[in-house]
């Protein structure tokens, strides 16, 4: 008797998408259900929302098995969530996205094609870090590229601007292009017209999509040009973005000659956008302030210290940048936001877009927009402070695109002109010009401990809660330069900023500074004693 020939067990296709909102994830799951409901599948998408605030993103999982037009075959049942070595195609709209499916187990080397974007959209940990806390694009890309056994990937936030249309319709492309689903590219397209919205946009979306596949499927790769994104997040500081035209105006070329004739080469490309962003920001006379504080210092310390140079040059501009509530009001209310805004929301020249500001000032925020006198009497503990820091407690929203919420902004904005008899101002004088005291003193004997000094700057950025811990690190560390300069090398100065970058509390750098202070305790003790021996 002859055993029955086993057929082989047909699975179903799993797919997960994950994307952020306004990428069209929603829409990129019903184009696939749509296809293969419309081509004999059954379909089935479920979706868990990500939280707010770039944290995470939405999770689309769609399955899809064969026999939809059979009536011999049953209805399946099919999956509700993703399970981690179970997944046939994971598509992220971003970066991050793709390195968090291999972290969740979505991406195994034995089954799984993973189709990524490769622009980044930091996310909340990587923005609010006290230091650097970006993740090496290279190392999400080199990891994927391990954990799949397909990976494809290319920078398709360019392509969805560059058609009009959004990341959703060039993954959708890339899919097709990658062959993995039974259906024809005529069949994609077809999903595409018959959703009836933004359909010219998301076909030219999609054939860039799927051109750039099947080109790097027969070994060739167009050479595209480097995303809008990629130019505004690593680029160097765009000439273009101030509102003023500086490159034009006869104050700042004036300034560009005195760079040239009297700073090293190596500082002229930072002391030159530093002095356009500080015209934007106050005007040539505080630009001026800044090139005479660079005159100082190389006149103290040398024009040989080629790096303590540049890096006290790039922290100094920084600095005298700082972010307060004037800032912050000017950089609302400039046209180029509101076109870029209009924008990102694709609207047209006709619509109206409301744009709403969500402010929570504190007191302090308050008190250093006043006049120094007065913001100290107010930051006293009385009556007044404690009635306004309960109004302030609430927040406000404003909508700048209204007429009265512009003038307010526009009202705030033009404290411009006093900014420097505001406590906030005076405060900032005073760091400053004591940063670069220790700048000059150390440089004397160790100049790489001064550049280590000059960094210490990149803690303080920001405002609000994030500018008073960053501010809080920073003066905790030039407390241990100022009791141990002599005994404090570079090293360990590098180690403590990098402690205090570490985490928000503070806790890794309180512990680094105790075992660091007693170190240099028990070294001076013995050297001591080697004296009194001697």
């Amino acid at each position: 008797m002859q055993s029955p020939i086993m057929k082989p067990k047909i699975q179903p296709i799993k797919i997960a998408i994950l994307a952020m909102g306004g990428e069209g994830g929603g829409v990129l799951a019903d184009w696939i259900v749509n296809l293969s409901e419309e081509y004999g599948y059954f379909a089935q998408v479920t979706s868990v929302p990500g939280v707010a605030q770039r944290t995470g993103a939405t999770i689309y999982y769609v399955e899809l098995f064969p026999g939809a037009d059979d009536p011999d075959v049953p209805a399946p049942v099919l999956a509700l969530m993703p399970t981690p070595g179970d997944v046939d195609i994971v598509l992220a709209s971003e970066l991050m996205e793709a390195g968090r499916a291999v972290q969740r187990g979505f991406v195994t080397p034995d089954r799984t094609t993973l189709i990524t974007s490769t622009h980044r959209v930091f996310s909340m940990e990587e923005k609010t870090a006290m230091g650097d806390g970006r993740v090496d694009s290279h190392v999400l890309i080199q990891q994927s590229r391990q954990a799949a056994l397909r990976f494809v990937h290319f920078d398709m936030a360019w392509m969805a601007e560059k058609s009009g249309s959004v990341i959703s319709a060039v993954l959708f492309g890339a899919l097709c292009g990658t062959g993995i689903l039974p259906f024809s590219r005529m069949h994609f397209e077809k999903t595409i017209i018959k959703g009836g919205v933004g359909v010219k946009p998301s076909l030219q979306a999609f054939g860039l999509g799927l051109s750039r596949v099947q080109s790097e499927e027969s070994g060739y790769q167009p050479c595209y040009h480097r995303s809008h994104h990629e130019h505004s997040q690593y680029g160097r500081l765009n000439r273009n973005r101030f509102s003023h035209n500086c490159t034009n105006d006869e104050r700042i070329n004036v300034f560009l000659l005195h760079i040239r004739k009297t700073l090293p080469s190596s500082t002229h490309e930072i002391a030159a956008e530093a002095v356009r962003r500080l015209v934007d920001y106050q005007d040539p006379a505080y630009a001026d302030l800044y090139l005479e504080r660079l005159q100082n210092l190389m006149e103290q310390t040398g024009k040989h210290h080629q790096r303590l140079l540049c890096e006290t040059a790039r922290y100094l501009a920084l600095w005298m940048t700082y972010e307060d509530t004037i800032r912050v009001a000017d950089l609302k209310i400039r046209a180029r936001r509101f076109e870029r805004v209009h924008k990102e929301v694709r609207a047209h020249s006709k619509q109206v877009v409301e744009i709403n500001e969500f402010f929570h000032p504190r007191m302090e925020e308050i008190c250093d927009t006043l006049p120094a006198n007065v913001g100290r009497w107010l930051s006293r503990p009385h009556f007044v402070n404690r009635t306004l820091t309960k109004l302030l407690s609430r927040g406000r929203v404003i909508t700048t695109s209204s007429i009265w919420g512009f003038l307010l902004l526009y009202t705030l904005a033009g404290l411009r002109r006093v900014r420097r008899r505001t406590l906030r101002f005076q405060h900032e004088t005073e760091r400053i010009e004591n940063w670069l005291q220790r700048i000059v003193i150390a440089a004397k004997h160790d100049p790489e401990l001064a550049v280590e000094i000059a960094l210490c700057q990149q803690l303080i950025k920001g405002y609000g809660d994030t500018h008073s811990r960053g501010l809080r690190n920073f003066q905790s560390l030039m407390g241990i330069i100022d009791r141990h300069l002599v005994h404090l090398s570079p090293a360990n100065l590098r180690q403590l900023r990098e402690a205090a970058s570490a985490d928000e509390d503070g806790n890794r750098l309180r512990e680094y500074q105790q075992h660091l202070e007693a170190t240099i305790l028990e070294q001076s003790t013995k050297t001591t004693v080697l004296k009194r021996q001697h």
